[in-house]
C-alpha cells in the first residue's frame, strides 16, 4: 500500500525556491516592486474573477525523496503505478500532447496567482524528454491563444486558469496544474500532493468516474459503438486531458454492470 514505505520529505516550494536561487524563468527579479498581472488576471480581458470573493486557498505540497520507476503497461494497455495500482490512465503524457490537447495552450508562458513566478515555457519543458514534443509543432504545446482545431476532437474544452486557480486546484509545486503533476509523476517524482490528484483522476476516468461512465452511457443509448466519436466529442477531449481514452472493455463492463442495451461492435 502506498502509505507503508516510509518516505522523506522535501522542501519544495517553488516561490521560496526561486527567491533563494534566482531559477530561471522568474520574469522579474525578487526585488522589483512592481506585481505583474497574473495570467489568469490577464485572459480574463477585463471579465469579473470565477470567483469575485477571492480563490480559495491553493494546496501545499512537497516534494519527496523517492523516486519511482516508469509505469508499465498491462495487457489491457492500462498504465501501471507499482504503488499506485488503483491509478489506471492509459494514455502517456507524450500521448495526451500527440493526440490534440488543450487548445495548444498548456504549456503556454504563465504568471502564477498560486506561487506569484512567472514561467517561461522552454525552462517548464526542458526538465521532460525532448521526445515528447519534438515533433510538434509549437502550437500544440505553447500557444498563447487557444484554438479548438488543435484538439483531438476540434473542440473547445476545459476550465480556464482562473478557473482552477480560483477553486484551489492548484498547488504551489504545481502550478500549470493537474497535468504539469501528472508529466512529473509518470517520471518518477513522487509528493504529498499525489494521493489528491489520484483520486481527482479517478472521479473523473476511473471506474466510477462520472465523464467515463456518463460518455459510454451516451454510446450505450445511443445504439452505437463505444468510439463513435459523434458521441459527446466534449468529454471525449476531456477524459483525453486526464490521461484516459474509452476502452471496449470498459465500455462493456459499465453497460452490462448497469443493464445498458448493448453496445454495437466495432467493425474492422
Amino acid at each position: 500500500m502506498p502509505g507503508k514505505r516510509k518516505r522523506t520529505k522535501v522542501t519544495y516550494n517553488e516561490g521560496k525556491m526561486a527567491n533563494a536561487f534566482n531559477i530561471a524563468g522568474k520574469s522579474e527579479s525578487s526585488t522589483s516592486s512592481k506585481k505583474k498581472m497574473t495570467t489568469a488576471a490577464r485572459e480574463r480581458k477585463g471579465q469579473a474573477p470565477y470567483r469575485p470573493e477571492g480563490n480559495k486557498t491553493a494546496p501545499t505540497a512537497e516534494v519527496l525523496e523517492d523516486r519511482m520507476p516508469e509505469p508499465t503497461r498491462n495487457k489491457h494497455n492500462e498504465l501501471v503505478f507499482e504503488d499506485y495500482p488503483e491509478f489506471r490512465p492509459n494514455l502517456t503524457p507524450q500521448e495526451v500532447l500527440a493526440r490534440g490537447s488543450f487548445g495548444g495552450t498548456y504549456f503556454r508562458p504563465i504568471t502564477s496567482a498560486v506561487t506569484g513566478i512567472s514561467y517561461k515555457s522552454k525552462e517548464v519543458l526542458k526538465e521532460f524528454p525532448r521526445t515528447w514534443i519534438k515533433t510538434l509543432a509549437k502550437r500544440m504545446v505553447v500557444s498563447r491563444d487557444y484554438d479548438k482545431t488543435v484538439n483531438k476532437y476540434g473542440v473547445k474544452c476545459g476550465g480556464s486558469l482562473d478557473m482552477w486557480e480560483g477553486s484551489g486546484w492548484i498547488s504551489d509545486i504545481d502550478p500549470y496544474g493537474w497535468f504539469q503533476w501528472y508529466c512529473r509523476f509518470y517520471l518518477g517524482r513522487r509528493s504529498t500532493d499525489d494521493g489528491r490528484q489520484i483520486k481527482r483522476q479517478m472521479g473523473v476516468c476511473g471506474v466510477k468516474g462520472r465523464f467515463r461512465n456518463q460518455l459510454i452511457g451516451k454510446c450505450a443509448r445511443g445504439g452505437t459503438t463505444f468510439d463513435d466519436e459523434r458521441i459527446s466529442p466534449v468529454i471525449r477531449q476531456a477524459l483525453q486531458h486526464w490521461g484516459y481514452v474509452v476502452t471496449q472493455k470498459d465500455a462493456d463492463k459499465y453497460v452490462k454492470l448497469k443493464g445498458l442495451p448493448k453496445l454495437k461492435r466495432v467493425t474492422k
